[in-house]
Order: C-alpha cells, then sequence, then structure tokens
C-alpha cells in the first residue's frame, strides 16, 4: 500500500513483497504501458524536444538490490541478504530485467545519460556488495552503453570501504557523498571516469552561508582534480537558499 501525501514524498505502508511467496505473482511491467514509467519516459522526451544538443538529458533508473529493497522492505531485505540470499538473487534477477528495459526505454525517449541509484548498498559490507549489487550494476551500465548513452553511479552514504568495486560497474560518472574523501576517490576512478561531488547537501547547501557554499565548491573540484563535476553529495534539501545555489555556480564560474 503506498501513500501520497501532499506536496511530499509518497510513502510505502505495506512492501509489495510482504512474504517471499509474493516473489511468484510479481510482474514485469511494460514502460511504455502507463504510469509513472510512461511519464518518465514523457519527461525525458519533452527535455529531448526543448534542449536536446544544448545541454545532456538524463534519465534514472533503481539499482536492483536498491528496487528489492523498495518492494521488500530495507530491515526486511538486510535480513534476507543473510536468511535467503538465494531468494534474493531470484528477486534480483527479476528485478535487474526490468531496469534494463526501462533503460533502455529512456535511451530511446532522448536520454543521453542513465542515472542509476543503489543508496541501500552503502549499508552492506564490500563481500555482499560484490556478490548483490555489481554484477547487477554491471549488466544495467552495458546495456545502457549498447544504446550508446552514458552511465552515472550515485549511490547515498559512506562508500569508502567500496570505491574499487564501484569503479568496476563501468560507471562513465560516478557520485560520492559528503563523508566520502573527494581526493581518494578521485584517485580511485579510472581515467575515464569522472567523479562527482560532495559538498554536503544540509550543512553546507541548506544551512550554510553563501561563503561556506562557495568555499565547498572550490575545495571538491580542487580534489577531484579536471575530471570532477560539482554537485552536493546527494539530493539538494527543500528549502535551499538561492543564494546558496548562485554561490555554487559563481564558484564554478569562476575558475
Amino acid at each position: 500500500m503506498i501513500e501520497y501525501p501532499h506536496d511530499s514524498l509518497l510513502l510505502c505502508k505495506q512492501p509489495r513483497l510482504a512474504e517471499p511467496e509474493d516473489l511468484r505473482s510479481l510482474g514485469r511491467p511494460d514502460p511504455a504501458a502507463g504510469g509513472r514509467m510512461t511519464d518518465r519516459l514523457e519527461a525525458v522526451r519533452l527535455f529531448r524536444e526543448q534542449a536536446g544538443g544544448r545541454i545532456p538529458v538524463m534519465g534514472w533508473v533503481e539499482g536492483a538490490l536498491a528496487e528489492a529493497a523498495d518492494l521488500r522492505g530495507v530491515s526486511t531485505v538486510m535480513t534476507d541478504l543473510v536468511d535467503r540470499p538465494e531468494w534474493v538473487t531470484d528477486l534480483l534477477e527479476h528485478v535487474v530485467e526490468v531496469e534494463i528495459a526501462f533503460a533502455r526505454a529512456q535511451v530511446r525517449a532522448g536520454a543521453d545519460i542513465i542515472g542509476l541509484g543503489d543508496a541501500v548498498v552503502s549499508q552492506v559490507s564490500r563481500r555482499a556488495y560484490r556478490r548483490f549489487a555489481l554484477p547487477y550494476g554491471q549488466r544495467i551500465f552495458a546495456a545502457v552503453h549498447e544504446m550508446g548513452a552514458l552511465a552515472r553511479l550515485h549511490i547515498c552514504g559512506d562508500t569508502t570501504h567500496i570505491l574499487a568495486d564501484m569503479a568496476e560497474t563501468g560507471a562513465d560518472i560516478i557520485d560520492i557523498d559528503w563523508m566520502v574523501d573527494m581526493r581518494r576517490a578521485a584517485a580511485t576512478f579510472g581515467p575515464s571516469q569522472s567523479v562527482c561531488g560532495n559538498q554536503d547537501p544540509v550543512a553546507v547547501m541548506l544551512q550554510g552561508t553563501p561563503e561556506m557554499v562557495h568555499a565547498a565548491t572550490v575545495a571538491c573540484m580542487d580534489a577531484g582534480g579536471p575530471r570532477s563535476i560539482s554537485t552536493a553529495g546527494c539530493e539538494i534539501p527543500d528549502g535551499t537558499p538561492h543564494a546558496n545555489l548562485l554561490a555554487q555556480a559563481e564558484a564554478l564560474a569562476g575558475r
């Protein structure tokens, strides 16, 4: 059961896969058959029509383990990794095919980049990441590259322990959150990969001053090197002062 609060994020009150046997009834939605996936395809098409060729258009999918957590619940799927790992693998095999189909549909609609969000994997060990996340990210990004688009990986949280593994996904752009050392990440990733980050979205972007934002932006770019991309470590919070966003742009313009 999903609730849709006014002017807020949706809330999942009852996971779709409340019991392991519910996996047998889980379908594979067609991205073009209506609903939220089709809405995203239409958005990509509109962006392409209005801005294609001038700015890159980015689509998005969930990582397989992140989507498994959405379907099963984060705490429950973490327990499943230990109690029923083979069942988790079956779920991930199901999910990854849906994500690949959605990614391909967005590229056909006009996306230049496909981002993949796999935030939940910052909560697992490196061993678990290599078993339950890395192979599926590699498959999704291989499909993205086959379509001629670029791939971007986003994992919230402290991913210091899996930086080298994140590079193995084949992502062209790799996001890091504010608690990860930007210089270390840039040195870990390959020469053709861009590190993206990583000022604190709350303490700096939301609660800081324009001067703090300017300084943090410059520091991140200096640490990340010439291929780095400036963003906050994660999503910019609602209510972030416009002056702070302008300070980031001004810091970049002055480089």
